[in-house]
């Protein structure tokens, strides 16, 4: 099941992260409510799915190397909006 996930998560975060929430409890168990996991669907799949992912796989804390892992997820984000964006501009 996690080379599945892990799969859904390449083709789209948002597909993994509703995969992961119905057959999975990585994100109640990473996150304390269920309101931080929908925001971070909306607005930051590739972090909140990493956040998950780390905080499960590792001591159930997400610390040093685990962190990096975070940050390019963040970066993922981010860049999806810029593409976004750069696409929107030049369609213009």
């Amino acid at each position: 099941m996690p080379c599945l996930i892990a799969l859904f998560a390449l083709i789209s975060p948002r597909l993994a992260l509703f995969f992961v929430a119905i057959f999975s409890d990585i994100l109640s168990r990473a996150y304390d409510s269920w309101l931080l996991p929908l925001i971070g669907f909306f607005l930051l799949p590739w972090t909140t799915l990493a956040y998950a992912v780390m905080w499960d796989t590792g001591t159930r804390d997400v610390n040093g190397f685990e962190w990096f892992i975070v940050i390019l997820a963040f970066l993922a984000d981010l860049a999806s909006y810029a593409g976004g964006r750069s696409y929107q501009s030049s369609r213009a």
